[in-house]
């Protein structure tokens, strides 16, 4: 049994397309945003994907409502590739929870999709949590199957080997280039300090997606979000001392060009957890300002 279904027949030229999963490499869900921004009111569903047998449904449960004591209906992780157009640019946008089971299945059926729609290149949505200080401009890493992909301003890295825990999307993106479709990858680096949704990355993430496409996304209301984000960030960070020393630190080398790296890093987070208590961890998004 196949892994996804066609939902509708679409004829697209040579689309771009765009995957964001939640979950690992989504702190501050900056991927998924900034991904279902590029859906806009117009987007069709043009193939959905089996979550019986891609989710564990005790590990993302489906949403229940219920109305007066009567139970009402259910909201269940969906997986779904969409086509999406801005100007003469077909997109195909990939997103959804990240599925939990049959990853190399998975990624050897949407090579197979991949060819089948004439997708001329991948494209992968993430963040990261890092050192970073939410008053400083977003940075974005970048990942190209060659080199040369990037557009100018985007640095490919970090230097050299890391190896880190794999995401769903890597392990996709990795099938889909090794059939030759050209793949790059933007990841911003969000705060550690925080769990919550981070708007500011999703925009700096379109920012770079419309740079290499050559249009300019809708930002709908993630400016707006990003300013509200930004007070309640700048209010907690004053309400705590040790907090915001450590942000004035960050401050200091973001503007100095210079961020820490390997061990010193991790020492850092370390001891700013320690001053905190343990503090409250988010997952990946890092420890929650209070």
């Amino acid at each position: 049994m196949p892994l996804f279904r066609l939902v509708e027949s679409v004829t697209l030229d040579s689309p771009i397309l765009v995957a964001a999963f939640d979950g690992w490499v989504d702190a501050g869900s900056a991927g998924t945003l900034a991904a279902r921004q590029l859906l806009g009111d117009t987007s069709q569903v043009v193939a959905s994907f089996d979550a019986d047998r891609l989710f564990d449904y005790r590990a993302r449960r489906p949403t229940l409502d219920i109305l007066d004591g009567t139970l009402q209906s259910l909201e269940w992780p969906e997986l779904a590739l969409r086509a999406s157009r801005f100007g003469e640019r077909d997109l195909l946008v990939l997103t959804g929870p990240e599925p939990d089971f049959r990853w190399h299945e998975l990624s050897s059926e949407l090579t197979g999709l991949v060819r089948k729609l004439g997708v001329s290149t991948w494209v992968s949505l993430g963040s990261i949590p890092a050192a970073v200080a939410h008053t400083r401009p977003v940075p974005v890493l970048g990942t190209a199957s060659v080199r040369g992909l990037l557009p100018d301003g985007v640095a490919q890295g970090p230097d050299g080997r890391l190896r880190v825990p794999s995401a769903a999307l890597s392990v996709l993106e990795l099938g889909v280039s090794a059939s030759g479709v050209p793949s790059v990858g933007f990841y911003a680096q969000v705060p550690h300090y925080l769990s919550a949704a981070y708007p500011q990355a999703a925009i700096e993430l379109l920012s770079h997606v419309g740079h290499y496409l050559g249009f300019e996304p809708p930002l709908g209301e993630l400016p707006m979000q990003a300013l509200e984000t930004r007070a309640l960030l700048d209010a907690a960070t004053d309400a705590d001392e040790r907090t915001k020393a450590h942000v004035e630190r960050l401050e200091e080398m973001a503007d100095q060009a210079r961020l820490p790296v390997g061990d010193d890093l991790i020492a850092d987070i370390e001891r700013f957890l320690k001053d905190r208590g343990g503090g409250d961890r988010g997952g990946e998004g890092g420890t929650r300002l209070n």
